[in-house]
């Protein structure tokens, strides 16, 4: 049994449904379940023994003493986080609390919980902390890629949160010898990703014919992971990672943000083509650039190849056209998460209506 922490977002519950569907492995889901937490992720799941789901905080200690006590995990995957960056610029206390004093009160009860274990139980137990790329800072055009042993810089609270976290993580396996495992990833797209990042807000707003909003000139670079293909990097790092070391896991594939906006609104014109004939690009707004914003992330993601074999499965392309033609097959999963705040949201804080 593995316990997963924040597996009702994005990245955990495609965690989630990819673990049920290849291992027979019982799954602990604990999510406090906020604005972006979704249980319609795992509506697929809805009676399967196999899934057990918890709504609570990471940083409550007493629910995370019972759920330990109870399941005995053999790992913890911490994929909860407050990690939307223009959010994290305006009300930085939530990211605080959750990245920082949440990431702090969980090692505290796996700590407790693996000192508990005896024997192969003990020597097997692995806590595995998801992280962010943005944890390094930003790149200039022409420099290399972050490896793991590139020095922390992090620009928004967001990033100085999860470095924080990172940093916890760490001094944990260094201090007490907590076997702890870190993934630090590009950016993520795929199936059931809340539309305030850009892609699936490009998606959404774009069939709903309102604006599609850009930041600055759109020439800000990211290297783009599918989240299908991260989710099989953190079954590897589980499986087979050294005990105390980092793996970042990117897709190898750098893009600037004005590409991915047009490269959906071409998949859409082909897909479903506005009625009135226009392209969807004709809907492209540029918008203020956000505070601090960082010019360029880049990923070297080698050593997860090397040491563990792991590579991703899809190219941009394939990837991206998998994510517009899930969105376009689920309009009653975008109708339910549109019901929430992101386009207020949005609006408010960019002057662009979501």
């Amino acid at each position: 049994m593995i316990l997963v922490t924040g597996a009702a977002g994005f990245i955990g519950a495609n965690f989630v449904l990819d673990w049920v569907e290849q291992s027979d492995e019982t799954v602990v889901n604990l999510d406090k379940l906020t604005y972006a937490g979704n249980p319609e992720n795992l509506a697929s799941l809805q009676g399967n023994p196999q899934h057990i789901f918890v709504q609570g905080d990471i940083g409550d200690r007493a629910l995370l003493d019972r759920l330990l006590t109870e399941h005995r995990p053999r790992a913890v995957v911490n994929f909860a986080a407050e990690s939307h960056v223009d959010r994290s610029i305006h009300g930085p206390e939530d990211f605080i609390q959750t990245n920082v004093v949440g990431t702090f009160h969980l090692l505290e009860a796996v700590r407790a919980h693996w000192g508990s274990l005896e024997g192969a139980d003990k020597e097997g137990f692995r806590f595995l902390h998801v992280s962010t790329d943005e944890v390094y800072g930003t790149l200039g055009p022409g420099d290399a890629p972050f490896t793991e042993t590139t020095p922390y810089t992090p620009n928004s609270p967001y990033s100085a949160t999860k470095a924080a976290s990172d940093h916890l993580v760490r001094a944990y396996h260094h201090t007490y010898g907590m076997p702890v495992l870190t993934t630090n990833c590009s950016n993520n797209y795929g199936p059931y990703h809340f539309p305030e990042k850009l892609i699936p807000l490009m998606i959404v707003n774009a069939l709903a014919g309102k604006p599609l909003p850009v930041y600055g000139d759109g020439m800000q670079v990211r290297d783009w992971l599918f989240v299908k293909d991260h989710c099989s990097a953190i079954r590897r790092v589980l499986e087979a990672g050294r005990v105390g070391e980092t793996y970042n896991v990117g897709g190898w594939n750098e893009k600037p943000n004005i590409e991915i906006v047009n490269t959906v609104c071409a998949l859409l014109g082909e897909m479903r083509p506005r009625a009135d004939g226009q392209p969807y690009t004709s809907q492209i707004t540029y918008v203020k650039d956000r505070p601090g914003h960082d010019r360029r992330y880049a990923i070297d993601a080698s050593k997860i190849h090397r040491e563990l074999g792991w590579k991703p499965a899809e190219t941009f392309e394939s990837g991206i056209r998998k994510t517009v033609q899930w969105y376009l097959d689920h309009p009653d999963w975008v109708a339910h998460v549109q019901s929430g705040d992101y386009r207020h949201w949005i609006g408010q804080q960019y002057g662009a209506t979501a």
